[in-house]
């Protein structure tokens, strides 16, 4: 009860939110991505399970912060490359980043082919559980930058842990919506695809030790996000004429 009646909780506890939920765009589109492959009827029950696994994912690796602040230890390398230390972080980094490259690749190609179609007529569905283990094992990558922050900027774990729960509760909320507008527009799926593709490479990045800052990619991501809204508007302006 003390806690909750520090100013300061509340404070770090929706500045926390706020970057959760900034660092969890690039998992909710993966997420409506995802999801697209599975039956409409499922969708929105899969966005938030995925979700909600996400959640989890991300408190269990709060709950081990002693692992997470070691990870780029020397005494928890798992090999060295040409004098690169390689540790299980970056292996996670760089797997997930080829992971994101494969599946939007696969996907960019199948929308090239015509083969999602208009309607859901004569599509091949994937299966629901397919699909949510696609989502857990991407959002492990998702939640380090996340996580890693929470740790950085407070050392208070049940401010961590309810930071992130409210995080995931918004993106839940937010998630059919987000879902939705991205199936009706096919030029934005195509976008969200190329954001993708833009994670990927900055993980792979990362995981060799090359940091791009993260200020370039939401840049870049807002931009081309800007541009397509005009877009938008200027179509359906032309539509209405």
């Amino acid at each position: 009860m003390e806690l909750l009646a520090d100013p300061q909780f509340w404070i770090a506890l929706f500045t926390l939110a706020a970057l959760e939920i900034v660092l969890g765009v690039d998992n909710l589109v993966f997420v409506s991505i995802a999801v697209s492959r599975l039956a409409p009827a499922q969708r929105p029950l899969a966005r938030r399970v995925g979700l909600a696994l996400a959640c989890i994912t991300r408190i269990l690796l709060l709950l081990a912060l002693s692992f997470l602040a070691g990870l780029d230890d020397d005494r928890l390398a798992l090999f060295h490359v040409a004098g690169q230390t390689i540790s299980l972080r970056d292996l996670i980094l760089v797997g997930g980043g080829l992971f994101l490259l494969v599946k939007a690749v696969m996907e960019i190609h199948q929308e090239l082919e015509g083969s999602r179609g208009d309607d859901e007529e004569g599509r091949v569905f994937s299966s629901f559980a397919f699909v949510i283990a696609q989502i857990a094992v991407i959002d492990i990558v998702f939640s380090l930058d996340s996580v890693i922050t929470a740790i950085g900027m407070v050392n208070q774990v049940p401010v961590m842990v309810a930071a992130i729960i409210l995080a995931v509760a918004v993106m839940i909320f937010a998630a059919n919506t987000v879902g939705e507008f991205i199936d009706r527009h096919p030029t934005i799926r195509m976008l969200a695809l190329a954001f993708l593709i833009l994670v990927g490479v900055v993980l792979i990045a990362d995981g060799f030790e090359f940091h791009i800052p993260r200020g370039y990619v939401y840049f870049a991501m807002g931009f081309s996000i800007a541009v397509e809204s005009l877009n938008l508007w200027a179509k359906r302006r032309s539509a209405a004429s």
